[in-house]
């Protein structure tokens, strides 16, 4: 399986860490399949860059963020697609429903 997670790097007490993609069998700071950003956490506020295309590239064809990923991918703007395709199913239910009752009002006038 195929995981978007951080790699440490910086010194000690220094963290700074890239964001990549990598095998889930392969060491945290092992070999990776490509690198598409990085985190600053010591920064104030916290530096955050993200190659948006390849994240959605990525997370299309399978690849998982761990939690702590997912939550830098939101903040960086790069993972509001996926909650967007679900909000937009509820919407055409809804505006079917209103039809049917103004159909029954009508029915209900003539009666």
């Amino acid at each position: 399986m195929v995981k978007i997670r951080l790699r440490r790097m910086g010194a000690k007490k220094n963290p700074f860490y890239r964001i990549v993609v990598a095998d889930s069998l392969s060491p945290r700071d092992g070999r990776c399949i490509e690198e598409i950003g990085t985190y600053n956490p010591l920064t104030s506020p916290s530096e955050i860059t993200v190659d948006k295309e390849r994240a959605r590239y990525w997370i299309s064809n399978g690849a998982q963020p761990t939690e702590t990923v997912r939550a830098l991918l939101k903040k960086a703007g790069t993972f509001d697609a996926e909650p967007a395709a679900t909000a937009e199913s509820p919407e055409p239910e809804e505006s079917a429903a209103p039809e049917e009752s103004a159909e029954s009002a009508e029915s209900a006038k003539t009666e």
